[in-house]
């Protein structure tokens, strides 16, 4: 029973955010981020499969978005638009072409490593029910960025949702803390109702005597990787945010907490992504510092505040090393274990087959791949291939660059800040998921793609206003 209280508790939340006129979705769909192993939907009434809340969530934006009278234009404007979303709206189109006739097209002509099984085996394609359930997850992934682009058009929506992604990062941080607190404190109990997915759960894992933390998601990796998205993210979007105490305050204490987090998690591919964010953020702060003139003057706001918590940093550190030179020895340690060794461990050889097989594969069906979910990548961009075949990898990845090489040239303040922060804080998460992602790109980087793609609209309706160009009615109307 006490399982039951945290689901009526959720579906309250997602009920007042559907009839709400409040941005209620856009705050649960961050708050939910780290409940990755919380069944939102009793699995005694789904037969077994487990839905999290998340993109529960966004399939609410999504349908609030465009059940309205403008809403069916507004999308079809947005997917046939190259400059807004049709490249991501073919690759769409060529996976559900893959994902629904190639497991037959092919079947037991190919190998793969299926999701569901055994997993250092190989087996023949067919068509099974993890191609429905992960193309499912893409296309929520998809449609998301279609609904953030029209939500993320209004100014006031995108404050909201800037203040909604500093409550994301408080929340994982907290559950990260609550579940490191557990090994000295008697919290499972209040543990338990959140972890009820019904896929394996690797919560007690230890690593050099210390137990890795996973917060409220599956296992540490999927922890660590959460906490990693969060931290670029916030870190590079914060420039943006107008609420002063938000932006000074709270966002740093965020950002130290979820440091510490991704930390306690112990996943290689989390040190390897926040060793990368450290290097992004680095080169932002010289970039930003070599500019000059009024235009980027913007640009150069709080660099001597940065400058004097970085050299702190360093002052306190080499302090501590003058007192206690043997402190940092576990650290040494648990990084020579989890990152510099990580080429010897059983995980990363059984990891280097899945993307050997699923190369192959690609190889085997003449770059037509073998559809979404079919095998195992350990790799977005093999898994991607694989899955969409090598068009629909080709239109995935110049969505991409498009998003990436979004123009801001006469584009107002705000959109400068959070173009350039989508673009620095995409590297680090997007380098971790060649290591350890698959194809469905999840609803941070949906966030993303949408919210650049909105700023787009809005810009070349700032043009339109001073030149008379017009744009397409139906994206006036979301203005």
């Amino acid at each position: 029973m006490i399982n039951l209280l945290p689901i009526a508790a959720f579906w309250s939340l997602a009920f007042w955010g559907l009839v709400s006129r409040k941005p209620v979705l856009i705050y649960l769909f961050f708050a939910t981020l780290p409940f990755g192993a919380f069944a939102a939907v009793p699995t005694f009434l789904t037969g077994g499969l487990t839905f999290i809340p998340t993109p529960l969530v966004t399939l609410l934006i999504i349908l609030r978005t465009f059940c309205k009278p403008q809403g069916p234009a507004a999308m079809l404007t947005l997917a046939l638009m190259p400059h807004k979303l049709k490249l991501l709206f073919l690759f769409w189109l060529v996976a559900a072409v893959t994902t629904f006739f190639m497991p037959r097209l092919f079947e037991n002509a190919v190998m793969i490593v299926p999701i569901r099984g055994i997993l250092s085996d190989t087996a023949p394609l067919r068509p099974t029910l993890q191609n429905l359930s992960q193309f499912a997850y893409l296309t929520i992934a998809v449609f998301s960025v279609f609904a953030f682009a029209v939500v993320l058009q209004s100014a006031v929506m995108r404050q909201h949702a800037l203040k909604a992604l500093c409550l994301g990062g408080a929340m994982t941080a907290a559950t990260g803390l609550v579940d490191h607190a557990s090994r000295y404190l008697p919290l499972d109990p209040l543990l338990a109702p959140f972890r009820t997915a019904t896929y394996a759960l690797v919560t007690d894992v230890e690593v050099l005597g210390a137990r890795r933390v996973v917060g409220l998601m599956p296992e540490a990796s999927a922890y660590g990787g959460i906490s990693l998205a969060l931290m670029a993210t916030l870190y590079f979007y914060r420039r943006a945010i107008f609420d002063d105490a938000l932006r000074t305050v709270w966002v740093p204490v965020i950002l130290s907490l979820l440091a510490l987090c991704a930390w306690l998690s112990t996943s290689s591919g989390t040190y390897v992504g926040v060793a990368l964010l450290g290097g992004v953020a680095g080169l932002e702060w010289l970039l930003r510092a070599n500019t000059d003139g009024q235009r980027f003057a913007i640009y150069r706001r709080g660099l001597g505040g940065e400058l004097c918590v970085l050299l702190s940093l360093i002052v306190g550190v080499s302090l501590l090393l003058i007192i206690r030179p043997e402190i940092l020895n576990p650290v040494f340690e648990l990084v020579d274990r989890m990152v510099l060794q990580k080429t010897a461990s059983n995980s990363f050889a059984e990891r280097g087959m899945w993307r050997a097989v699923a190369w192959d594969s690609i190889l085997a069906t003449h770059g037509f791949g073998v559809g979404i979910g079919s095998t195992r990548a350990s790799s977005s961009f093999v898994a991607i291939l694989s899955g969409a075949g090598l068009i629909g990898g080709a239109l995935y990845y110049g969505f991409v660059l498009q998003s990436l090489l979004r123009p801001t040239a006469g584009a107002s303040i705000e959109s400068q800040l959070l173009i350039s922060g989508f673009r620095f804080s995409f590297v680090p998460s997007f380098v971790v998921t060649l290591m350890v992602g698959d194809a469905d790109f999840g609803g941070m980087t949906a966030f993303g793609f949408g919210l650049v793609t909105a700023l787009s609209i809005t810009d070349a309706r700032r043009r339109e206003n001073l030149h008379g160009s017009p744009l397409p009615h139906s994206l006036h109307a979301y203005g």
